[in-house]
């Protein structure tokens, strides 16, 4: 299943890990290097999954999140934290946020297409 991917991360290495990645499954992926860039591109494409970073410039993850649930047009988008955060409670918070979601960095190639994957909306559910 090819799926158009919204990819929101502030870091080159970790944004050119996981667009070649996921291209490479045949998914369309959307870049956005800021929580800012990101929600605008979110509004206006419509993908089928955000992953979003959370510490990044302009706005956050946590804003991100806070502000696609709150449009009517985006809060039933499927959004997932990619972050490095991983003190305790860390998941529970970002989960409690609104996020679907979590995966930790750094991103492992041989499980990560298929971490992103099992997010994505099933046809007919």
């Amino acid at each position: 299943m090819d799926a158009r991917i919204l990819l929101i991360e502030d870091n080159p290495a970790n944004l050119e890990l996981a667009l070649y990645l996921l291209q490479a499954r045949g998914h369309t992926v959307l870049c956005a290097t800021d929580g800012a860039m990101g929600c605008q591109l979110a509004q206006t494409e419509r993908p089928d999954l955000v992953l979003s970073d959370l510490g990044m410039p302009v706005i956050d993850g946590y804003e991100v999140v806070r502000r696609l649930r709150a449009d009517p047009a985006c809060s039933g988008l499927a959004i997932v934290a990619l972050t490095a955060y991983s003190m305790p409670g860390d998941h529970a918070r970002v989960l409690s946020s609104g996020f679907d979601g979590y995966l930790s960095k750094p991103i492992d190639p041989e499980t990560f297409g298929q971490q992103v994957e099992a997010f994505l909306p099933h046809p007919g559910a």
